[in-house]
């Protein structure tokens, strides 16, 4: 077991992921406790003077960040963070901006070569006035986490302009094409020792009888909203380059601590070879609840929910002291 510390977990924030930080808060402070150390979670607002005080009067030697979303997964609070002095939890100022911004993820990705799904941004406004690529494609805000904000528009579905009227996630859209079959993911883990690993990949099947067309913010964090196989019953190959193309995604970002791919894998029309694989995004800040996928790939690798959340602080720590030499 670790030396004891006291450690702060920022839970809750202002994005639309608000309620799932809370949620993943709350087990963070409670692992942690278990672990042996002395957690306080700090709910955190847009009130910037609220929380640099609510960090003064904890005191803390480090910070898990359990926050979601913008503002505490864009490099918003890590910068907050940096100072005031205090070690975090998971990636950067630079990693976590730009892994929360679609857009400059995707130039990330396809200089390190790794397969992007054809696409585009696009004012909002365009939409109203054509289909910007062929049907189907996807529409998706530039800095939400989630699946927040994501639509698909199919043949003959009329919702180009229903999209336009509700969209409330800034003058530029990302579009990019549908890819079809599956949905999956890689939690990828800092190891002082080896560096970056992939933990396994995980097989999501969103409930369509619950009415989930795809991958959505219900299905992910929804009772019965979605069916998690792990390890994923996929072509081997396809199996071992998706783990590959999280750790590298991981690197070329610069993240730090865990961090998860998010993959659509097209199967569909392969017969008996590897499919399809297309990285949609790296996520810097996991969910950390129940139902999240990085805590359920490291149980499954023989790391329980504590030992992950006080790996979590201890890496933090290690790059601190790292930063200081």
């Amino acid at each position: 077991m670790s030396i004891s510390r006291r450690v702060t977990v920022l839970m809750g924030g202002a994005s639309a992921e608000r309620e799932v930080s809370v949620s993943s808060g709350a087990g963070v402070v409670a692992a942690l406790r278990a672990a042996g150390h002395e957690a306080q979670g700090l709910d955190v607002t847009r009130d910037l003077a609220a929380l640099v005080a609510g960090l003064e009067e904890q005191k803390p030697d480090v910070v898990f960040n359990a926050l979601h979303g913008r503002f505490g997964e864009d490099g918003a609070v890590q910068g907050v963070l940096e100072w005031v002095g205090l070690p975090y939890t998971h990636s950067g100022i630079r990693a976590s901006a730009t892994a929360m911004d679609k857009a400059a993820s995707r130039s990330v990705f396809m200089a390190a070569g790794l397969p992007v799904a054809e696409g585009r941004t696009i004012a909002i406004g365009e939409l109203a006035a054509g289909d910007p690529l062929p049907v189907p494609y996807v529409v998706k805000p530039l800095d939400e986490g989630s699946s927040v904000g994501v639509s698909i528009v199919r043949e003959g579905s009329n919702q180009r302009e229903r999209i336009v009227s509700g969209w409330t996630f800034g003058p530029v859209a990302l579009v990019e094409e549908f890819i079809p079959g599956r949905e999956i993911t890689v939690g990828v883990l800092d190891d002082d020792a080896a560096g970056p690993r992939a933990l396994t990949v995980t097989d999501i099947t969103p409930n369509a009888s619950g009415g989930h067309d795809f991958y959505d913010y219900d299905a992910k964090y929804g009772d019965g909203g979605s069916r998690h196989v792990l390890p994923a019953e996929i072509h081997p190959e396809a199996f071992e380059r998706a783990c590959g193309i999280a750790v590298a995604a991981h690197r070329a970002l610069g993240c730090a601590g865990a961090s998860r791919s998010d993959f659509r894998y097209d199967d569909t029309d392969c017969g008996d070879g590897p499919g399809r694989l297309i990285l949609l995004e790296v996520n810097t800040q996991p969910g950390m609840t129940p139902t999240s996928l990085l805590p359920e790939q490291a149980a499954y690798c023989g790391v329980s929910f504590e030992e992950l959340c006080d790996r979590l602080v201890q890496d933090a720590l290690n790059r601190a002291e790292t930063a200081r030499r």
